[in-house]
């Protein structure tokens, strides 16, 4: 069976919050053939690692991103997926902005999922300089999300 489902999880620059999600999701659909995850970033450079706290905080959790590569989210990126979660709200309207002929694609990533404490639709936390613990925070809120999208998606997938 192939890939029916392309997810893609956006961020700013794609060092951080999204390629966690892309780790994170990987290992909740691991041994499932109909998805397909990866990650890209509002302003990414293209080509630059995770941050090593992000690499960090997935291994923590068993999650491993070999060969991970930011890029920038395109057009092209776009049209190969078939849900994009973007980390927050101002990532939302970037991406409405900029590619309106993909709205109907575009989500929040906690926007099913209600995350303890925060309620539903809250922005991903950004980790970015400032240490393990808010990269673990971050961890932790998109360990919430990621079963409510996959819930999402199964739910409405075309059979």
């Amino acid at each position: 069976m192939s890939a029916e489902k392309y997810v893609l999880f956006v961020c700013t620059g794609n060092t951080c919050r999204s390629p966690m999600a892309e780790g994170l999701f990987r290992k909740a659909v691991e041994g499932r053939t109909d998805y397909v995850v990866s990650s890209a970033g509002t302003s990414a450079y293209p080509g630059d690692s995770a941050a090593r706290e992000t690499i960090a905080a997935l291994r923590r959790r068993g999650v491993e991103l070999d060969g991970f590569s930011s890029r920038p989210v395109s057009k092209e990126v776009l049209q190969e997926a078939t849900h994009v979660f973007a980390m927050t709200r101002g990532h939302l309207d970037q991406l409405e902005r900029r590619f309106p002929e993909f709205t109907d694609k575009f989500y929040l990533t906690c926007e099913f999922a209600d995350i303890a404490g925060e309620g539903i639709g809250v922005d991903v936390p950004d980790p970015i300089g400032q240490g393990k613990r808010a990269y673990e925070q971050t961890a932790d809120v998109l360990e919430q999300a990621i079963p409510a999208i996959i819930a999402y998606i199964d739910g409405t997938a075309k059979k």
